[in-house]
């Protein structure tokens, strides 16, 4: 297990609360309006790319779903489909360590490849889990069951993705210091 600083336990708490308090409010009131669980994917996504950039340490984004389920529980204790979300930031977390960290932000381009690819795989991850484990066959049957239910998930992934890469590249654009005041 990597040793972290106060700063990334502090990012990764911020992360994982910025994830849970805003999933559990609003992807509920996104879904009931318009049946589609792409809110919950862009929040999450999103947070975690911003997440793997800062901290750049194997667990961190593994930590923020940990927290970020807790969270969504307290909040929301019928909400078991985010254990769905909880794999998936462990999926997101061994991809983008196989990938090796640095190598992830070398370049604007590479930064938004890898997230999009890492956000898309991880949240069609979470949709398997989710159509497979907690969803009813009746409500699969009319998003082309578990495989329309993941490419649902992967559709948020994809933007939640787009988000963190442009957030991302847009600090470090700015010259924004990633953790530990290393540039």
């Amino acid at each position: 297990m990597p040793y972290y600083s106060s700063r990334e336990i502090a990012a990764v708490a911020l992360f994982a609360a910025l994830w849970g308090v805003l999933n559990s409010i609003f992807s509920p009131i996104v879904f009931r309006m318009f049946g589609l669980p792409i809110l919950c994917g862009m929040i999450g996504f999103s947070v975690l790319s911003m997440t793997v950039w800062w901290v750049r340490k194997p667990g961190a984004t593994t930590l923020v779903g940990l927290i970020a389920t807790a969270i969504n529980f307290i909040f929301n204790p019928g909400g078991v489909f985010f254990l769905g979300f909880t794999v998936a930031s462990v999926v997101f977390d061994a991809v983008a360590w196989v990938a090796r960290y640095d190598s992830y932000f070398r370049k604007a381009s590479l930064t938004a490849i890898s997230l999009l690819f890492t956000s898309v795989l991880s949240a069609a991850v979470a949709g398997l889990i989710i159509g497979n484990y907690f969803m009813a066959a009746s409500a699969l049957v009319s998003w082309g069951g578990i495989l329309g239910w993941a490419g649902l998930h992967a559709i948020g992934g994809i933007i939640g993705g787009f988000i963190g890469a442009m957030v991302v590249t847009s600090l470090v654009a700015r010259g924004f210091p990633k953790m530990g005041g290393r540039k």
